[in-house]
């Protein structure tokens, strides 16, 4: 069991924690933000959490983050100079990726800061080989404002991105011209039902990253409930993954879900693997506390 952080961010960092929120530097802005995982106390005063923070957000009272549906919003409260929309770096090796941040309704921004890890390591598999034989083939499911996407491309990967919401995609396509590159394949669909028919096609993928929500929503009403589906979900990336060279991630942020969970749905549909890496992924405060920020396993072949 491992624990993964990613200490390549210059646009990032964890401030604080605790009380239920985290205080977060996006570039040259903080935000404060719901926490369920910080159950401990915060370190710094209230009174400077508010100082040194451009925008706070706050969830409608009695609302469980992860089963909101749309509509089921909260709102930022911002400080005189806080922009809706900024931009922010991140660099790895040779992969520059650049992405637009953006305060939503929801409280999302725009990028999951702690998937860097992943980012890189798709970069370490992918960027070798890209001289050496035909372009290796990518999917990226539920994949959000693709910053796997990105790093996969820059790697030299074809990419198809899938994401169920299409201002979501809108929003990854800003994010692929913002770092100078081209040729994501764009599907806005239920995941789900997008792997079962590329299994039914018999289409194969070098590469399948897989970070699904708790609770989702296709664009015609497809409802996606992680402990349901998730088993048929990686059963379909088993027969869509490439034998070799081929790489897996699956990322799971619901609260409740040990990696231990993910090993075991390794085992039952790739079998035993050798190089299989499963922990949990965090950042540490100022203080020295460390958040959790969800479970990953991932592996190469």
């Amino acid at each position: 069991m491992q624990l993964l952080t990613s200490s390549y961010w210059k646009d990032y960092e964890l401030i604080d924690t605790g009380g239920l929120e985290k205080l977060e530097r996006f570039g040259k802005y903080t935000l404060a933000r719901p926490e369920p995982q910080a159950v401990w106390e915060k370190s710094l005063p209230e009174a400077e959490w508010e100082r040194i923070s451009h925008a706070r957000y706050r969830r409608m009272r009695g609302i469980d983050p992860s089963k909101l549906e749309p509509g089921e919003k909260g709102d930022w409260k911002l400080k005189p100079g806080m922009p809706d929309q900024w931009m922010i770096s991140y660099s790895y090796k040779e992969m520059h990726l650049k992405f637009r941040l953006g305060l939503t309704a929801f409280g999302h921004i725009g990028v999951f800061p702690e998937q860097a890890v992943n980012w890189n390591y798709i970069y370490d598999i992918l960027n070798p080989l890209r001289d050496t034989r035909h372009a290796l083939r990518v999917l990226n499911l539920f994949a959000y404002t693709g910053g796997a996407s990105l790093a996969s491309r820059a790697s030299g990967a074809e990419v198809v991105h899938v994401d169920s919401v299409k201002p979501v995609v809108t929003w990854a396509k800003e994010d692929m011209e913002a770092s100078g590159l081209n040729r994501i394949h764009w599907v806005v669909e239920d995941a789900l039902k997008f792997a079962r028919r590329e299994v039914k096609r018999g289409n194969r993928y070098n590469g399948i990253i897989l970070d699904p929500p708790a609770y989702g929503r296709g664009p015609e009403g497809e409802k996606w409930i992680l402990q349901d589906s998730i088993n048929e979900m990686v059963k379909s990336c088993s027969q869509l993954l490439d034998h070799e060279p081929g790489f897996f991630i699956l990322s799971l942020y619901s609260m409740g879900f040990s990696a231990l969970i993910a090993d075991s749905l390794s085992r039952s549909h790739f079998g035993i693997i050798p190089d299989q890496e499963i922990g949990e992924l965090y950042f540490t405060d100022r203080s020295g506390k460390k958040l959790p920020l969800g479970t990953f396993l991932r592996f190469k072949k």
